[in-house]
């Protein structure tokens, strides 16, 4: 939602606000046919500080405190609790500067004074009521744009995605490489063509979902390395290490893909040993992926043709994740390294 906007519901309300109590008052004059200037003058103060500074104090209280807080996170029982005790609260203030603003009302007893503030507290709830309702139609608007933004990033990942890996020369190569492994070993060389038929099909239809299981996208991930590592002769081309148990844990999909192939487009020289290492940790409370290659920069990387942009990528990650996650990258060194960490996962 447009910044503007959220300061003219706010603008709005207010004045409909003192509209409505202007209105009350000149109903209430106009009946009584009285108008002097001490009582205007009396009329104005206890407005002020029974019906806007109590409205104002509630308001804001339930806007940034109560819906953030509480009843955002489905805390029902706990939200009504909080927002009584404010409206109670603020009236009660309203009470106290009204009375101390001049000679206190004539008190009738106990009752008098408990129904006072009563009605004190009742003017501050209605408009904390109102101040939800703006908040939650502001809140729906917002999640709404950012669903249809991170529709718009899946698709267009999903897209590059779908480039880059089913790109000709990937195809051509594997195909190539598995197309001479069949006069070496035949039931191998099967065996690779359907990982490859596997990765395709998990491009084009397992990516649509909001989340799948950790353990295919790590199935995918060592399919993806074992198709890779056919096409050179150094056995110790990429070091790849789990740690943990995926169990019943859910990830976006994707999340962790573009950075291992982009590692394989960055490192220049397949015979280096460890060219690239990939370690993905699974705990209780967090996902880590390190991945990292080694690279000659003298020598031009082919990502910088083929690829996942990294803005797109964290541009995801942060619709999805927002403060649930952290992604360092580094390029020193000749060594290319990125450490994501997904949390709650």
């Amino acid at each position: 939602m447009k910044k503007l906007i959220i300061p003219l519901l706010h603008i709005g309300f207010w004045l409909c606000y003192l509209v409505l109590i202007m209105v009350i008052l000149g109903i209430l004059f106009d009946a009584q046919g009285e108008t002097d200037e001490a009582r205007i003058e009396k009329a104005f103060i206890t407005i002020f500080f029974v019906a806007l500074i109590p409205s104002v104090l509630s308001f804001y209280a339930f806007y940034y405190f109560l819906f953030s807080q509480h009843l955002r996170h489905k805390s029902l029982l706990l939200s009504a609790f909080y927002g009584l005790l404010i409206a109670v609260g603020t009236g009660s203030i309203g009470y106290i500067l009204e009375n101390s603003s001049g000679p206190p009302c004539d008190e009738k007893g106990e009752f008098s004074i408990v129904g006072i503030l009563l009605f004190m507290s009742f003017i501050p709830l209605v408009s904390g009521v109102v101040a939800l309702v703006i908040r939650g139609f502001i809140t729906w608007i917002e999640e709404f744009k950012l669903k249809e933004t991170l529709k718009q990033k899946n698709l267009e990942m999903e897209m590059a995605l779908v480039k880059s890996q089913l790109d000709p020369h990937f195809l051509f190569n594997t195909l190539n490489n598995i197309d001479i492994l069949i006069l070496k070993n035949a039931t191998e060389a099967s065996d690779y063509l359907n990982k490859l038929s596997d990765i395709m099909r998990f491009v084009l239809f397992e990516t649509k979902t909001e989340q799948i299981t950790l353990a295919k996208e790590i199935e995918y991930i060592e399919k993806f390395i074992a198709l890779q590592k056919i096409r050179t002769a150094n056995a110790q081309y990429v070091h790849y290490t789990v740690q943990g148990a995926p169990g019943h844990k859910k990830i976006a999909p994707m999340a962790f893909i573009p950075f291992i192939e982009n590692a394989f487009k960055h490192t220049t020289n397949k015979k280096v040993e460890n060219a690239i290492t990939i370690h993905i940790q699974i705990e209780d409370q967090f996902i880590k992926l390190e991945c990292a290659n080694k690279y000659d920069a003298a020598r031009k990387p082919q990502q910088a043709h083929n690829g996942l942009g990294n803005h797109l990528i964290e541009k995801r990650l942060q619709l999805i994740y927002q403060e649930k996650h952290t992604l360092a990258v580094t390029n020193e060194n000749d060594l290319y390294s990125v450490s994501l960490t997904i949390f709650n996962a």
